[in-house]
C-alpha cells in the first residue's frame, strides 16, 4: 500500500494501522483491510480477489472509507449482544437485598433505572428499566420496600410521636 491517501486522513490510516497489529478478530481485521485498500486507491473487485470477501461487504466499508467515517470500523458489532446470565441475576439479587448508599449513591432505595446504570458499569450488559422490573418479578423481588416492612415502619414512628407516652406530659397533668 502506498503513502498515497485518497480518502483518510494521516490520524486515521495510523489508527487503523496500529489496530491491525493487535489481535483482532478476522471480520475487524478484513473491515480495516478493505477500508486501507479503498485509501490506497485498489477496485472492488481488486478488494474482493485479495481479501476473498464478498463484494457488499467490501462496497459498504468503500463507501465508510469515503465518507470519511473510517473510524468506526468497529461500532458495528459482530455477533448477538450479551445478555443477561445466572452471574447477572446473582448481582442484581445482591444490590438490590442492600442500600445504594453502601455503593456510594446519595439515595436510600433502588430504582431500576439506576439497577440498569450500575450493572453496566459493572458487568457490561446493558438492558432496559422495564426488563430489570420483569426480571426482578421472576425472583419475587422488588425496588418497592415490602408492604409489612412499611407498616411495622409506620407503627414504630406511630409509638414515637405520641404525646401521652412522654413523661413529661404525665407530670403535668397530675
Amino acid at each position: 500500500m502506498e503513502n498515497l491517501s485518497l480518502y483518510l486522513t494521516p490520524f486515521q490510516r495510523k489508527l487503523l494501522l496500529k489496530n491491525l497489529e493487535t489481535n483482532l478478530r478476522a471480520e475487524y481485521r478484513q473491515r480495516i483491510e478493505i477500508i486501507l485498500f479503498a485509501d490506497a486507491g485498489k477496485s472492488q473487485a481488486e478488494i474482493c480477489k485479495a481479501l476473498g470477501c464478498c463484494p457488499e461487504t467490501a462496497r459498504y466499508w468503500i463507501v465508510i472509507a469515503q465518507t470519511g467515517k473510517a473510524h468506526l470500523w468497529d461500532d458495528r458489532r459482530i455477533g448477538r449482544p450479551k445478555t443477561v446470565n445466572d452471574s447477572y441475576l446473582m448481582r442484581l439479587k445482591e444490590l438490590v437485598s442492600h442500600s445504594p448508599r453502601e455503593y456510594g449513591y446519595p439515595f436510600g432505595r433502588w430504582t431500576a433505572q439506576w439497577l440498569a446504570k450500575h450493572l453496566v458499569k459493572e458487568i457490561g450488559v446493558q438492558v432496559s428499566s422495564c426488563h430489570i422490573n420483569r426480571l426482578l418479578k421472576e425472583m419475587g423481588l422488588s425496588t418497592r420496600p415490602r408492604k409489612d416492612k412499611v407498616e411495622e415502619n409506620q407503627h414504630i414512628h406511630l409509638q414515637r410521636i405520641k404525646i401521652e407516652d412522654l413523661p413529661l406530659q404525665r407530670m403535668q397533668r397530675m
